[in-house]
């Protein structure tokens, strides 16, 4: 692999600066194509002296996507956004980039290109977010034949945006909320009866499959690693399905609190992540709420990690070792059972 030259997009990102720390360790000549030079310098210890080579792109310029192909072997397209902004769309970026980078890769001889999509991505989906990551497939498809596929379940890890949302909700909030849960019992409000049916499923809510950003990574290196591997969808998630509910004890338990969990129905929810979408840095919308009216667990249908010889990691295996950090300072130096 020393003598592969590897061009990353998205290399800055919560995903690539775990695989270019991987592929750094083994020698590859990295390219790291990105609109902000400076912010990608981080990234540079990471190798010797000349292995990590930040490239300026910009995706309105084909001709500066073609460039950071250009002589390499090989290419991830790690982009993505979990919400919208008025100019960066689900469609903008999922579709219109992703197919941009494999029309520039085919042109460009690449022997691989990996296309990190999302589980669950389908064009019959009630969520924008994973109809546009089924249409960027299709693109990218369209575009180089031999493309791999990388589908991975909610990833979690020191920087991501699951489990430290839900621990520093707990940290302010008296409650938390179960979606996805069968229904709502009467319960008193004011001292009213009240019963509030939902329609949804699973009494502990919508049921997900974490996967461990580190393994995310090495999966990815090693399929660069194997020529053999071509025009392959793979499918990631973590050794344990979780429901909802117990998604947010593990959370509480790690963080050393004691909150309310309840069961809330969608409709109030969305009104709450309308609101939410008014600021530029949302920790919920509309659309990931509706990713949660689904389950997303791999179908067993399609290669994993037991393909590539790799066993993923626990979450809570991972998880004292940031969420710690939001315990109350009486709670920091022990952990509950």
């Amino acid at each position: 692999m020393s003598r592969h030259v590897i061009t990353l997009f998205g290399g800055t990102g919560f995903i690539g600066r775990h695989v270019v720390q991987r592929l750094a360790k083994q020698g590859a000549q990295i390219r790291i194509a990105t609109r902000d030079i400076e912010a990608a310098n981080f990234l540079k210890p990471m190798g010797e002296i000349g292995q990590i080579t930040p490239v300026p792109i910009n995706f309105s310029d084909k001709a500066s996507i073609h460039r950071a192909l250009n002589g390499a072997n090989q290419a991830v397209n790690l982009i993505g956004v979990i919400f919208e902004t008025r100019k960066h769309t689900f469609k903008k970026i999922h579709v219109g980039i992703a197919r941009d980078i494999a029309h520039s890769a085919t042109k460009a001889g690449l022997n691989t290109l990996i296309h990190v999509s999302a589980l669950g991505a389908s064009l019959d989906s009630d969520s924008v977010y994973l109809r546009t990551k089924a249409a960027g497939e299709v693109a990218v498809k369209d575009a180089f034949k031999n493309a791999i596929f990388v589908r991975p379940s909610a990833i979690f890890g020191k920087e991501d945006r699951f489990f430290n949302i839900l621990a520093r909700q707990a940290r302010f909030s008296p409650i938390m909320p179960i979606f996805g849960c069968q229904n709502i019992q009467n319960f008193k409000f004011f001292g009213l009866q009240t019963p509030v049916a939902t329609n949804l499923q699973g009494d502990g809510g919508t049921r997900i499959q974490p996967v461990y950003v580190a393994d995310v990574a090495d999966a990815i290196v090693r399929i660069l690693g194997k020529s053999s591997i071509s025009n392959k969808i793979y499918e990631f998630g973590g050794p344990t399905v979780y429901e909802y509910k117990s998604i947010l004890e593990l959370v509480l338990r790690e963080s050393g609190r004691r909150r309310l969990l309840v069961p809330f129905p969608f409709f109030a929810a969305k009104i709450i992540a309308w609101i939410f979408e008014l600021f530029p840095n949302p920790p919920i919308t509309r659309d990931q709420l509706t990713l949660l009216k689904s389950d997303n667990v791999i179908s067993g249908e399609l290669p994993g990690f037991s393909d590539l010889s790799m066993s993923p990691a626990a979450v809570e295996a991972i998880l004292p070792t940031y969420l710690r950090q939001y315990r109350p300072p009486a709670k920091r130096n022990f952990r509950e059972a």
